[in-house]
């Protein structure tokens, strides 16, 4: 199952404490949005992967691609002030009726199994995602008291890539953007105009790098990954 890719990486991530955009931040001396675009490099699979990015960072990102010959990228979009705007404009660059997979540029763990799993799902469903089960106890709270503790039987901590019929995606957009509808994720939408999504089981190791604190299990799955290739 071929599949195209979008990547919103126009977000500062504020909470990372970088004074940069954190897709910018060294990980084993590549950046991390270098690290994740090489997974869908390497993928034969992937046919070509769309970058929405923050105006100004446009050359930067060019620089990047050409430095690591990363020659799937195909268009490089100014994306919008929330990551589904950023989202909705990576998929107006990308034409047919193909399957696109939506993924987080903060997100390097993933593996080409799950983005082709996840896509070959995308054939049979409106939509489909990655998550993996809750493992913590979780307490609904007000003002710092417990409310009552939630079953996690049912609960599932959500991933990407997440994986869409092109025809399908962009109409949920295009409705979400007429309808001044805002999603937690391009899901999440789907599930709001009604429609079907269904899940693949991930790995805990796909994290998404969003704190300093992220960076210490990055480089530690880096060390572990290293270690079982000798």
């Amino acid at each position: 199952m071929k599949y195209s890719v979008v990547i919103p990486a126009a977000g500062q991530g504020k909470r990372m404490n970088a004074g940069k955009n954190k897709q910018f931040i060294m990980l084993d001396g590549k950046p991390i949005i270098v690290h994740t675009i090489s997974v869908f490099q390497s993928d034969d699979r992937c046919e070509e992967i769309v970058l929405a990015v923050n105006e100004r960072e446009h050359d930067d990102f060019r620089t990047l691609i050409k430095e690591y010959n990363l020659t799937k990228v195909s268009r490089v979009v100014t994306g919008g002030k929330e990551r589904q705007q950023s989202v909705y404009e990576g998929l107006k660059a990308l034409e047919g009726d193909k399957v696109v997979l939506i993924h987080d540029g903060a997100r390097p763990f993933f593996t080409h199994q799950v983005a082709r799993k996840v896509a070959k799902a995308a054939e049979y469903y409106d939509g489909a995602i990655v998550a993996v089960p809750v493992k913590d106890t979780v307490k609904q709270v007000d003002d710092l008291t417990v409310q009552k503790t939630i079953d996690r039987s049912s609960l599932w901590a959500v991933q990407t890539p997440q994986a869409f019929r092109l025809s399908v995606i962009k109409e949920i957009h295009k409705w979400a953007e007429e309808n001044e509808i805002i999603g937690t994720d391009d899901a999440s939408l789907v599930e709001m105009n009604g429609r079907a999504v269904h899940v693949i089981q991930g790995d805990y190791w796909n994290v998404k790098l969003t704190t300093p604190e992220d960076l210490i299990f990055a480089r530690a799955i880096l060390r572990e990954k290293k270690e079982s290739e000798v």
